[in-house]
């Protein structure tokens, strides 16, 4: 029997639908799977009952010659945040919603399974996924398979998890400040955090909230290819979304067999905006270095962002006010006091980052904002896309009270999270971006490097990612776990 990461997600759908492959004998092998890595936490919720319904499903229209599409009888895992499957418990990482069930499907639910998919249970995520480290009352900390003690990262931690350690090849995430690419860096696979509006979500009560700064959902898997069905799947317009946009007539699988001579690539070490670790410059520069032996061009470029400290504030600023809300509405919704529920600290902390923010200092923390995206957008005039690293370092402690280094390249940082990554930037800016494996540190610790493209050019980032992924593959590298 097949295992579901070995083989791509094309030829595993094609393998049930043609009855070669069972998609419930796979099933059983994922659900043992997930048993097997449990230390791990990588899942809030396993769903045997649905997922075995969904499995037989497939293989009954397998027997009749029935296509159920792209990803038929695929497993796949959801992130248990904003995805929810209807009659499956819904937490969003929190000690409160230990026991709610969710209503209704999600958008992503819905194209999932309409393409064949079989969900196999939801991931772990730190609770509203407020922050880079996956770590909750429910379940406990997500470590990355490489270092178990340190980080998946966060707020995707438990998607990254499952794919690395071999129990799907598809998961689901989000990202507001570096949700999917911080935890694909970790966990050495592949997570793309779309332009906004590209893959539609439908959220209670507040349709507009995912604006300031931009909060997107993405797919995440091992492999660029995997990752480009996937993204074809979720993308495209949603009218109960406001902010959804027609799909472009982009062929996101055929980008990623572009010729490497036909690329043009930005690098910058950095962003010139803060520090970098040696161990990361020197890995992602490799790999940029390899790129370029390749065939592709590849020039190193100086940036002009605002300083770190005028646009690291925009963002801690807009974010603050953005999980202010986002538990007012789930506090009138479910009934929670979240001054007095039993939350993390840094729930409460985060929190409490927007409730004393006026709507005019919200507002003009979109001019630095502004400044940064007309020089990204300048930077990706003459160019395919921009490549940087992920994280400034390698992944750190699981645990959220250990906090975030305080010495970065021989500089004193705040030890807070944008420290430790280069992601957030983009949330201010909406450029698509993916995170990609580059390598490893001499510890076997896995290293990410984000691609970043035009608006609405995710075919460009593939493009760019399967050509590193060609030159520098990485799906032998994962540890048996």
């Amino acid at each position: 029997m097949t295992k579901p990461t070995a083989v791509s997600v094309r030829d595993l759908a094609c393998e049930i639908r043609t009855g070669r492959q069972s998609s419930l004998n796979l099933l059983e092998s994922v659900l043992d799977r997930i048993e097997a890595i449990d230390e791990l936490n990588a899942f809030i919720t396993v769903t045997e009952e649905s997922a075995r319904n969904r499995a037989r499903m497939a293989d009954d229209a397998a027997a009749r010659g029935d296509d159920l599409g792209p990803l038929h009888g695929v497993p796949v895992a959801i992130k248990d945040l904003r995805t929810r499957k209807a009659g499956i418990r819904h937490t969003m990482g929190l000690a409160p919603l230990t026991d709610n069930v969710a209503d209704d499907d999600s958008i992503t639910v819905e194209r999932l399974e309409a393409a064949g998919a079989v969900i196999v249970g939801t991931t772990n995520t730190p609770a509203l996924g407020h922050t880079i480290k996956t770590e909750n009352k429910l379940v406990g900390a997500t470590p990355t398979p490489f270092d178990h003690d340190r980080s998946a990262g966060g707020s995707s931690g438990g998607s990254a998890a499952a794919l690395a350690a071999g129990v799907v090849p598809l998961a689901t995430g989000s990202d507001i400040g570096g949700s999917l690419r911080v935890p694909a860096s970790c966990c050495n696979v592949v997570g793309l955090k779309p332009t906004f509006g590209l893959i539609p979500e439908r959220v209670p009560r507040d349709g507009f909230n995912t604006h300031s700064p931009f909060f997107v959902g993405g797919p995440m898997a091992r492999t660029v290819e995997d990752t480009a069905v996937l993204l074809d799947v979720l993308a495209g317009q949603d009218d109960r979304d406001p902010f959804s946009v027609p799909q472009p007539e982009t062929d996101y699988t055929g980008a990623t067999d572009r010729p490497t001579n036909e690329l043009s690539v930005a690098y910058s070490p950095n962003l010139d905006l803060q520090p970098v670790s040696q161990v990361v410059r020197e890995t992602v520069n490799d790999a940029v270095t390899e790129l370029a032996a390749a065939g592709a061009t590849v020039d190193t470029v100086d940036l002009s962002l605002p300083s770190y400290e005028d646009l690291s504030m925009a963002y801690v600023t807009q974010v603050g006010v953005f999980f202010s809300a986002f538990a007012q509405h789930l506090g009138d919704r479910y009934d929670i006091d979240f001054a007095a529920a039993d939350v993390e600290d840094t729930v409460h902390s985060t929190i409490t980052l927007g409730t004393e923010t006026d709507a005019a200092t919200d507002r003009l923390q979109n001019v630095p904002r502004t400044a940064a995206y007309e020089e990204i957008q300048d930077t990706l005039a003459g160019y395919d896309v921009l490549v940087t690293p992920t994280l400034t370092v390698p992944p750190y402690s699981k645990r959220l009270a250990d906090g975030y280094p305080t010495e970065i390249d021989g500089h004193s940082v705040m030890g807070v999270p944008t420290d430790v990554m280069l992601t957030w930037v983009f949330n201010m800016t909406g450029h698509p971006v993916a995170s990609i494996p580059a390598g490893f540190t001499d510890e076997g610790l896995p290293v990410g490097l984000q691609i970043v493209g035009r608006r609405f050019a995710e075919e460009d980032i593939l493009s760019v990612a399967a050509a590193i992924e060609r030159v520098r593959p990485w799906t032998d590298q994962y540890p048996g776990v």
